[in-house]
């Protein structure tokens, strides 16, 4: 479950209004930008995501299920599904550049390697509030399980905050302060950083 598999990548993109294109050896590629390189490829010049933190204030909440990653010529991805119906409800985030990763309820500092911190909160807790059970298996402080983040160019590093009050807080280490979107699609809640400011606007 690290890299998501090429027909979830497919099925993300299109559901960003992106078409996809299927490389030679099955790498998923959005149309148009080539081969992945150091510079940009020139289907990211048209790009405009900024790195401002960007919020969706929504009281609605699911239990997570599951958190994956995946590597793009423009961008590297990180995609944090919810379980049960509903995929036309939009999901509650919080999304911002930290210092420091900071536990939610405790306050405990966390460290995560990388330039700099991007902070992922998502309004779904990692167990079924109806049962209790837990439904994803991230630990306080550890790295996301099952995600390799080898050979990625952007992501670093990445850490489970908590659950706490209804909400699941991770970290994600990048290279340095790059540009960011988050979209929903379906129980998706879906994050791009960006290899490099070069190429966008």
């Amino acid at each position: 479950m690290g890299r998501l598999r090429t027909g979830l990548v497919a099925f993300l993109l299109v559901g960003a209004g992106m078409t996809m294109a299927v490389a030679p050896g099955g790498t998923a590629v959005a149309a148009g930008s080539g081969k992945a390189a150091t510079p940009p490829a020139a289907g990211c010049a048209a790009v405009d995501w900024g790195s401002l933190p960007k919020d969706s204030a929504v009281a609605w909440h699911k239990p997570l299920r599951d958190i994956r990653t995946g590597g793009h010529d423009c961008y590297d991805r990180v995609v944090l599904d919810l379980l049960g119906p509903g995929t036309g409800r939009p999901i509650g985030f919080h999304v911002r550049y930290v210092d420091q990763f900071q536990q939610d309820g405790s306050g405990d500092v966390i460290p995560v390697r990388g330039g700099a911190i991007l902070e992922v909160r998502v309004a779904a807790p990692s167990y079924d509030p109806a049962t209790m059970q837990r439904t994803y298996d991230g630990k306080a402080g550890q790295p996301l399980p099952e995600v390799d983040l080898g050979g990625y160019r952007t992501f670093q590093d990445t850490r489970f905050g908590a659950s706490f009050e209804g909400d699941t807080q991770i970290a994600v280490g990048v290279r340095e302060r790059l540009p960011f979107r988050v979209f929903q699609t379906g129980n998706h809640l879906v994050v791009d950083v960006a290899h490099s400011w070069r190429g966008f606007r």
